[in-house]
């Protein structure tokens, strides 16, 4: 999707890059279509229901922010791609698309570690209190995601430039580092804090957690306790089969700077594998909110309560007013037996 360098305009790939190109843009259109959808609903059902948001709701409210992000960006590429990457948006929004797409992959891995340790929390550690579990610090937590993911993507918002290729014979967005050492530190830091850091904490806490689930001697965790947390681990297994492949193929390219494996197949192979695992990583993007639906049945409640709410005001309505003759017969009782109480008092 991106032009990483010049350099790799030295290798005649061609072939390669015109069928790759061919399938990228319907598959991006797909990807942002069923996000923005998908997304927009699931957060309409976290800021629109009645009962205060959970810390995991909030978590997943996040994650579902940082996914809308990055589909509301990739139609830029999508038409970039299918005009043959020629880039027509200027130098601002080169920069600014791809460091918000860039800043999606770090906040979602993150998010996701807060939700793996809530749910250990919620189940493992029930009696134990934690300032992670109170909303107030769960959102001051979500704030600091959201300033780590951006310092994270900073190399996109200061290196990517527009610039016209004379070989491809268009104007394009490409990353331009001063050197090749910028291409090490970056794969570096996102190998380890996207994911060598993360995956054994998420590891230890979904181990606990699905331990504490079939323990029912030890912990008896509460029904709505039980469906939050099958809903946590779903979404955890699909993002780390959408974006293992990604960090994977990182990896591999990471070794292409000592060049251990040198020649233009290698590069190939890694120019295209690099492309397809970002795709698949993607994707996760718009299969999280059918996610919610298909197995989160106590979320399915909160969105038809939401949207029936939104949709049928007359039953909206006539349901506050049937609260509320409800609430003055509880106190018309309790005043008459108040009064009787004073009369025989009397």
């Amino acid at each position: 999707m991106e032009l990483n360098s010049s350099n790799s305009l030295n290798c005649n790939n061609t072939v390669a890059w015109m069928w790759l190109s061919s399938l990228q843009p319907p598959f991006l259109a797909l990807v942002s279509i069923l996000g923005v959808v998908g997304n927009s609903l699931v957060l309409c059902v976290f800021c629109l229901q009645r009962k205060p948001c959970s810390v995991a709701d909030m978590y997943l409210g996040n994650l579902a922010a940082a996914d809308l992000v990055m589909v509301v960006c990739l139609p830029f590429w999508t038409i970039t791609i299918a005009q043959d990457y020629q880039w027509n948006f200027g130098q601002l929004l080169c920069k600014l698309v791809n460091t918000a797409i860039s800043m999606n992959y770090m906040c979602s891995i993150l998010f996701l570690v807060l939700v793996s340790v809530d749910r250990y929390l919620a189940l493992v550690k029930p009696m134990k209190p934690c300032k992670l579990r109170r909303p107030a610090w769960a959102k001051r937590i979500c704030l600091v995601i959201w300033a780590v993911g951006f310092l994270l993507s900073l190399p996109a918002l200061i290196f990517r430039r527009v610039r016209f290729f004379p070989e491809l014979k268009v104007e394009a967005c490409y990353l331009n580092y001063p050197h090749k050492g910028w291409i090490l530190q970056w794969n570096f830091t996102t190998i380890v804090l996207g994911f060598l850091f993360p995956l054994p904490v998420i590891s230890f806490c979904t181990y606990h957690t699905v331990m504490a689930l079939k323990d029912s001697v030890r912990i008896q965790p509460r029904v709505h306790e039980k469906k939050a947390t099958q809903l946590v681990l779903t979404v955890l297994a699909v993002f780390l089969f959408c974006w293992m492949p990604f960090q994977l193929v990182r990896f591999l390219d990471t070794l292409d700077y000592f060049q251990l494996l040198p020649g233009c197949l290698w590069k190939y192979t890694m120019e295209i594998s690099i492309q397809l695992a970002a795709y698949l990583g993607y994707s996760n993007s718009s299969i999280n909110p059918f996610l919610y639906v298909i197995v989160g049945s106590h979320f399915r409640k909160r969105a038809s309560r939401v949207f029936k709410s939104l949709l049928c005001p007359r039953w909206r309505n006539s349901s506050s007013v049937l609260t509320h003759v409800t609430v003055i017969g509880k106190c018309s009782e309790s005043s008459k037996g108040l009064t009787h109480r004073i009369t025989s008092l009397a």
